[in-house]
């Protein structure tokens, strides 16, 4: 699932291209993709859009007369490209803007089930759909996560994952930071003490910073990711090998020796296979 590495990367690489050239029509978008009616798509046609913005693992692209936002999800399967004009695209793309001169924005997804999502909003709107968010992971001050740790309860896996507390960290990116922080996923967010909460608050700036180089270079996961996906293989630091705790939805990658203390953490399928 793009994070906020991968996101803020093709933020980057979208943002100067994009306000070159007015938008000549805006469409065709999937019946799943397109979460709004009003305004409609068409509102966007002769406008110009003043770059690319992001808002945790959202891309905003708001018009240059400060009246619209198109707000993209990549959701799990998403991917968002500019293509140059002429050059050949997908034939029924999830979500295209057409601007003058031939350029196209392309949103594609995979797959029978449609998740990423495309909606048009007013300014206003934005600030309320994105009221539940939490402040913006990039950038964060060593005080806020220690504000946002005080008295939570839960595991520092699913807290970094929510997004109404920290914007922008997923999965994949929970398991780098927790593995460079030398942290157990398990350990409770507000049980960390000083020493602690600064390891993690450095750890999430560096692997942050990282992916989002790694990425802008169009490196692959396997490049990329240091733990993520890395079952059996050597940690970089220790050279324990990595194992994991697999849960339905999602699973968590942790260096036993540099996180544990070299306890391996239950995995949740084995348990239940077991009883």
């Amino acid at each position: 699932m793009p994070e906020l590495p991968e996101v803020e990367a093709l933020r980057r690489s979208l943002d100067e291209s994009l306000s070159l050239a007015p938008i000549e029509h805006a469409g065709p978008a999937h019946l799943a993709t397109l979460k709004t009616a009003e305004p409609p798509l068409r509102a966007l046609e002769g406008r110009r859009l003043a770059g690319v913005r992001r808002r945790g693992k959202r891309l905003l692209f708001p018009t240059a007369d400060g009246e619209l936002v198109l707000v993209v999800h990549l959701m799990s399967a998403g991917r968002l490209r500019l293509l140059a004009a002429q050059k050949r695209g997908p034939v029924a793309p999830a979500f295209q803007l057409s601007f003058e001169g031939g350029a196209r924005l392309i949103l594609t997804e995979p797959g029978k089930r449609k998740r990423a999502g495309v909606w048009l909003l007013t300014p206003e709107r934005v600030e309320k759909e994105f009221a539940h968010l939490g402040p913006d992971a990039l950038g964060l001050e060593p005080a806020t996560l220690a504000r946002l740790c005080k008295g939570e309860r839960r595991r520092l896996h699913g807290f970094l994952r929510d997004q109404r507390v920290l914007a922008g960290i997923g999965r994949a990116w929970a398991n780098e930071i927790l593995h460079t922080a030398r942290l157990s996923p398990f350990a409770l967010a507000g049980e960390l003490d000083g020493e602690a909460l600064g390891r993690l608050a450095g750890a999430i700036s560096s692997e942050l910073e990282r992916g989002i180089q790694l990425r802008e270079q169009g490196l692959s996961n396997d490049d990329v990711y240091r733990v993520h996906g890395k079952l059996g293989q050597t940690c970089r630091v220790c050279q324990t090998p990595i194992a994991q705790v697999a849960f339905e939805e999602h699973t968590i990658y942790y260096c036993p020796r540099c996180q544990t203390g070299g306890r391996k953490l239950a995995d949740r399928r084995l348990s239940r296979l077991l009883r």
